[in-house]
Formats: C-alpha cells, structure tokens, sequence
C-alpha cells in the first residue's frame, strides 16, 4: 500500500479534526498515513518517502493558512510530481447559500492560481465556530460573519459544521486514484 502525508494548517483545530479524520480512513484501507501542521515543519521538509500528499487549510477573512502556502510554494516540483488532494476548511462552505459556495469556490481559485499547485482531488468542508477559543474582538468579528452565513451567534457556545461523511468519502476517492496509480506503475527493481 502507500504512504500519505496530510499536511494541513488550522487556527482553532477543526482543520486538523478533518486532517486526522483524513489519515485515519487512510490508515483504514491499509495505508500509511501522517497528518502533520505546516507549521511544524521545516522548510526543507522532503517529500520523497511519500507517494501521495494531502493538503489541508482553513480560510480565515478570506485567506488560507501561511504555513500552507509556504509549504506548496516550498515543495511546488515534489507536489507536482506525486499524487495530490487538497481540502479546504471554511464557513463558506458551511452554507447552503450559493453566493456562499461560490465564495468557498472562488477561495480555492485564487489559492491554486496564486500558487500554481494543480491537485488531483480538491474538497470543501464545512468548518466550526469555536467562540469559546476566541478572544474578545475576534468573537465578534466572527459572530458578525456567522450573522450571514450561519445564522448561528448564540457566543455561549460552539459549533460544529463538518460533514464526517463527506470527509470520508474524500479520502476513499483519494485513496483509491492513488491505489490505482500505485497498480499502474512499473515494480522498482534493484
């Protein structure tokens, strides 16, 4: 089987919630699989024991974590060279609302066409509000926001917006491009 990195960038945790869930089914069809911060790791971080990457990000006023971006833009040639999903954490994405979903949309866009990173499978999750983990003016700022795209701002709790289904499903269909790809490629030979 293979070997996946699920390399993510989160703010409150719901993006790593997504990307453990993410390593975790991989783990479950038979594969190795390491959800690592961005953050955490070095910028010359190699690629190479692995056959497939997922990237992960939330998007907080509009932009995607910058350890997230510093790491496709680190590792753009070994990216393009591998197999690749990349999943996005959002509110937006929370939203039936299609002027919602198209912004969650438009936020993929602009970060593939900023970056240049061209992954294989792309995802939009729904996220969370965590008011008990913000500060002060953060939580109204995101109450403000939840106004229009939730409707949830009762600040004396949180909410969760994930569809663990849905999360599932986009590491089985990651999982079984990179199975096939694995099946297609030439046995390395001594």
């Amino acid at each position: 089987m293979g070997s996946f990195l699920v390399c993510y960038g989160s703010s409150e945790g719901q993006t790593a919630k997504v990307a453990d869930r993410v390593a975790a089914r991989l783990r479950e069809r038979g594969h190795e699989a390491t959800a690592v911060d961005a953050g955490a790791l070095e910028t010359d971080y190699s690629l190479a024991e692995f056959d497939a990457v997922v990237v992960g990000s939330s998007i907080h006023v509009g932009t995607h974590q910058a350890s997230v971006r510093s790491f496709v833009a680190a590792n753009a040639d070994a990216l393009a060279a591998l197999a690749t999903a990349f999943f996005q954490v959002s509110l937006s994405s929370a939203s039936e609302d299609p002027e919602r979903e198209a912004e969650a949309a438009r936020y993929v866009e602009e970060f593939l066409a900023e970056t240049g990173y061209e992954p294989d499978r792309i995802a939009k999750f729904g996220g969370a509000l965590r008011y008990s983990k913000y500060g002060f003016l953060k939580r109204l700022l995101m109450k403000r926001i939840a106004r229009d795209a939730t409707g949830d701002t009762d600040t004396s709790r949180d909410y969760e917006y994930t569809d663990w289904d849905e999360v599932e499903a986009f590491a089985d269909d990651f999982a079984a491009f990179v199975e096939g790809r694995l099946a297609t490629e030439p046995a390395a030979t001594d």
